[in-house]
């Protein structure tokens, strides 16, 4: 049997407990050795060691280990064996080159994984809350860690309830749950024991931890701490999950083993085609060739590839913080790209979880009412009437029957008291109505409190010795009680002004607003001091009734709509009511049919795994669903190939989060459970920047194929260049000895790092092109160079490969030296790719994009087109690199020849929409 299952004796007996004096301290010590602290547990934080090394794993970055290894094992042979230490310094300056880029790969991946786990320790709450228990004979306050099972502890408003307890005594208490049911509402409290097995939500001779008491009060005997409770049921459950790796992982490990397989190739090619040409098979001429054939693997491969992918992330992980979405791991900013359903709770999220009027009927008329939340701004509006009708009597009932407070706080409003309570003193508010201003020239002599037989609260005031009761509660309670219903300022008792009444509310109930009515009762002074309260609450004139809900937040509509256009699913998964969620659900555009399904928690718990998978593609709103059904919602919608996000604010969307291919998380209103599972927690609580985050992760996605796109259509025009003139070029030609490399080690190098680098991190600052978010999500298991990338890397880089050798060619034959004619083929090359690169920022045509739209690429072409100039001039560089000085006639040519690959193949694409250019 569980807690709520046993009866008050039965639990107090089993825990020896004294209802007197509470626990002695050597009791105390002895439950906590037997039960644990009231503690939950934590994923333990990593050493920063460890996230160091982390960067080391990922498998563009091994074969990048293993490329340093070539260079080294080629160093060592050129140096040890051939003797030839020009060749071999090249090979240690390339292994140096690379090992440092592999360092600062790291480095970018450790500071934005710290930097996230700073900010997210700084959103922690910093103060200790402390309960009020019972021991050694006397309330005393202690640390919440320090509760242990078998404590008395007792809560007044405004109090969290600080471990599970059975509640012993409740004096109209009501405790707000929302954290664990997702409800707003707050659930009235008792000591009865349930027989029936029931969820969380309907146990209430229960309190949970975490929750908030917003009226009453009440002792609890705690039965649970820390990973014992519910709450920490839902702690383990969030660390039984797996993380997995990102979609964009998944893709990059893809291109990871398709790069080792070319490397593997180029090698073997190399070593054939080197034997042949050598004609022997003598141990000088195997090592000659094996380290050509090394050298030409390590140019093969994209050195800068995970340096430039870690930049990028960076930068837009940076600009979604400038956008209130702090990213916790680098591999996460572009999974909201491939996000095609985001499974959202509703509290909290989809709504403000703040309680607001948001229509009344008083007088006879009806009104709608204007802002949303705790603020108390807003307008009262009459519907289809514009006569001047008094709805004093309304709201005078409303805020002084009423416990409730509103403070504001540096520009904020906290609420005090029940929420449908906070809710009336925020219309008052709105109307000019402050029950502090009220009771300037009235007074409360009385004050009958709420219970749950009652459903009602009545409160007795004076001014100028005449004595009204004020009463507020459940409608068809009111109306029962009631001798008739003010309409245009007269009593009328008519049974069709009732009817009308009560279809009122019936009206209200069906659009999923929660109903409050108000009345009063005019009173002697013999009845105000003397009468009970059966006596008092009788013969009422209604005055009016409120319709109460959590509204949806105003900026969260036009995001549906917007991430509808890009084809992603919206789905609602809420504890609360079902005909709450699809009124929510209809009015923020997540479902346009009444008709439209909804699942309950009851329901899922009936079906398979198989049953919800046909379901789940189909199904836009769950009601009164628990954790574990959340979790199973998602893993479905995995099942159908879907990247799925989830967000949320309380405890109990702690464990989707953690399941879901994204978690996102509320900063301000988050739990901290909820925080450390989220891979993206919004700082403004605003389900908008979702949409923006998910803008922004398909700009990023876009990027980082534009850099691919760029940094692989140089790799092959190297390699080909390379392969072309260890083929071809085995004569001498001029001043150019036979089997001279088209181009060098170190020249390789400085394309990849320099002139290939750095235009590729500017790309990272791309704004989308405009209709990014009108595209269906990317499939997550497509290549990364899909959608004809690879051909399109492919041409362009075979036409550039073909006109560097030819550049080369040409420049032997113009009677030039060796490096002048390596340094001709050189320069084609980066100009080529600079050129190249204003093509590679888009997936249409080089046409279709403003080349100074993006600043910082001009600033980095600039900059790479200056450099390798001085590369080529400078003393130093002809010496470590074999450039050499050229003729202005020849730099002129070597800069804008290399344009013309990109500007005939981008206009016969732009003229014949030729995809597969």
């Amino acid at each position: 049997m569980k807690f709520y299952q046993k009866g008050k004796k039965e639990l107090i007996e089993k825990y020896q407990v004294d209802l007197e004096n509470g626990l002695t301290d050597t009791k105390v010590a002895s439950l906590r050795e037997k039960y644990g602290e009231n503690r939950l547990p934590e994923d333990k934080e990593d050493p920063y060691w460890k996230v160091f090394l982390k960067n080391f794993k990922e498998p563009i970055v091994i074969v990048l280990m293993g490329a340093v290894v070539l260079s080294l094992l080629s160093a060592f042979y050129s140096i040890q064996i051939q003797g030839d230490l020009k060749h071999g310094r090249e090979s240690l300056y390339e292994a140096a080159a690379v090992i440092i880029l592999i360092i600062v790969n790291a480095c970018l991946g450790f500071w934005q994984e710290i930097s996230a786990r700073k900010s997210l320790n700084s959103l922690k709450e910093m103060n200790s809350r402390q309960a009020m228990v019972l021991r050694n004979g006397d309330w005393q306050k202690v640390d919440v860690t320090d509760v242990v099972v078998g404590d008395l502890v007792k809560v007044i408003v405004g109090d969290f309830v600080e471990a599970d307890v059975r509640w012993i005594t409740t004096d109209e208490l009501q405790v707000i749950e929302s954290h664990l049911t997702g409800e707003a509402d707050a659930i009235q409290k008792n000591t009865k024991t349930i027989l029936e097995n029931v969820e969380v939500g309907d146990r209430k001779n229960m309190g949970f931890s975490g929750s908030t008491v917003s009226n009453g009060q009440g002792i609890g005997l705690v039965v649970a701490v820390g990973s014992e409770t519910e709450l920490g049921n839902i702690a383990q459950l969030i660390q039984s999950v797996a993380s997995k790796p990102s979609p964009l992982q998944n893709t990059v490990n893809k291109l990871t083993k398709t790069l080792m397989l070319i490397s593997a190739g180029v090698i073997v090619f190399t070593f054939i085609t080197g034997i042949i040409q050598a004609g022997d098979l003598s141990f000088e001429s195997i090592g000659s060739v094996l380290s050509t054939s090394i050298a030409l693997a390590v140019a093969s491969i994209p050195d800068a590839l995970p340096a430039v992918l870690s930049i990028v992330l960076t930068i837009g992980a940076t600009k979604m913080a400038k956008n209130n979405g702090l990213i916790k791991s680098l591999s996460s900013v572009e999974t909201l790209g491939a996000t095609s359903y985001i499974c959202s709770d509703k509290t909290g999220t989809l709504t403000k979880n703040e309680m607001t009027v948001v229509k009344f009927y008083s007088n006879g008329y009806y009104y709608n009412v204007s802002g949303l939340g705790y603020e108390p701004v807003g307008t009262i509006e009459p519907i289809e009437h514009s006569k001047e009708v008094s709805i004093n009597e309304f709201l005078t009932g409303a805020v002084l029957c009423n416990d409730a407070k509103i403070q504001e706080v540096q520009g904020s409003y906290k609420p005090l008291g029940n929420p449908t309570e906070v809710a009336l003193t925020v219309l008052g508010l709105k109307a000019g109505i402050r029950k502090e201003e009220m009771l300037d020239n009235k007074e409360i002599v009385r004050t009958l409190p709420f219970t749950s037989s009652r459903k009602m609260m009545s409160v007795i005031v004076k001014e100028n010795n005449i004595y009204t009761l004020y009463t507020k509660g459940a409608p068809d309670v009111l109306i029962e009680k009631s001798r008739g219903v003010l309409i245009d300022n007269q009593i009328n008792s008519e049974v069709k002004i009732k009817n009308q009444f009560t279809r009122t509310v019936e009206t209200y109930a069906e659009q999923a607003l929660r109903t409050l009515a108000v009345g009063y009762r005019e009173l002697t002074k013999d009845e105000a001091d003397n009468g009970t309260i059966e006596d008092l609450e009788q013969d009422l004139v209604i005055t009016g009734v409120a319709g109460i809900i959590d509204p949806a937040r105003e900026e969260v509509k036009e995001s549906v709509q917007t991430l509808k256009q890009a084809n992603v699913e919206v789905v609602m998964i809420t504890g609360d009511h079902e005909k709450t969620a699809k009124a929510i659900a209809l009015d923020l555009g997540i479902v346009e049919q009444v008709t439209a399904p909804v699942i309950k928690g009851i329901e899922i718990e009936e079906m398979t795994d198989d049953e919800l998978f046909r379901n789940v593609k189909t199904t836009n709103i769950y009601a009164r669903v628990s954790p574990e059904h959340k979790q199973r919602i998602v893993k479905q919608l995995q099942k159908h190939g879907q990247i799925v996000a989830m967000t949320g604010d309380g405890v109990n969307d702690a464990p989707a989060l953690r399941a879901a291919d994204i978690g996102i998380a509320m900063g301000i209103a988050g739990t901290e459970v909820t925080k450390d599972s989220a891979d993206l927690i919004l700082l403004d609580d605003k389900f908008t920047t979702i949409e923006q985050s998910v803008q922004g992760g398909r700009t990023i996605y876009a990027n980082i194929k534009n850099f691919m796109r760029h940094e692989l259509t140089t790799n092959v025009a190297e390699v080909l260049a390379l392969l072309i003139g260890l083929i071809f070029f085995t004569q001498s030609v001029g001043n150019v000895s036979a089997a001279t490399p088209t181009l060098t080690a170190l020249m390789v190098l400085w394309v990849n790092m320099i002139s290939d680098a750095v235009p590729s991190f500017a790309l990272g600052y791309d704004v989308s092109e405009s209709d990014i978010m009108k595209e269906k999500p990317r499939n997550p298991n497509e290549s990364v160079l899909a959608n004809y990338t690879w051909s399109r890397v492919l041409i362009r880089g075979i036409f550039m490969g073909v006109l560097v050798y030819f550049a080369f060619l040409w420049a032997a034959y113009q009677g030039l030296s060796s490096n002048q004619a390596q340094t001709v083929a050189f320069l084609t090359l980066v100009y080529g790719q600079l050129w190249h690169v204003f093509d590679a920022r888009s997936a249409k045509t080089l046409f279709r994009r403003n080349p100074f739209e993006n600043k910082y690429l001009v600033a980095a072409v600039i900059f790479a087109g200056i450099s390798s100039f001085l590369v080529t001039i400078i003393p130093f560089f002809n010496v470590v690199m074999g450039t050499a000085p050229l003729t202005m006639n020849i730099y002129l040519l070597v800069l804008f020849l290399p344009a013309l690959p990109t500007l005939i193949l981008s206009g016969i694409k732009e003229l014949f929409g030729i995809k597969i250019w």
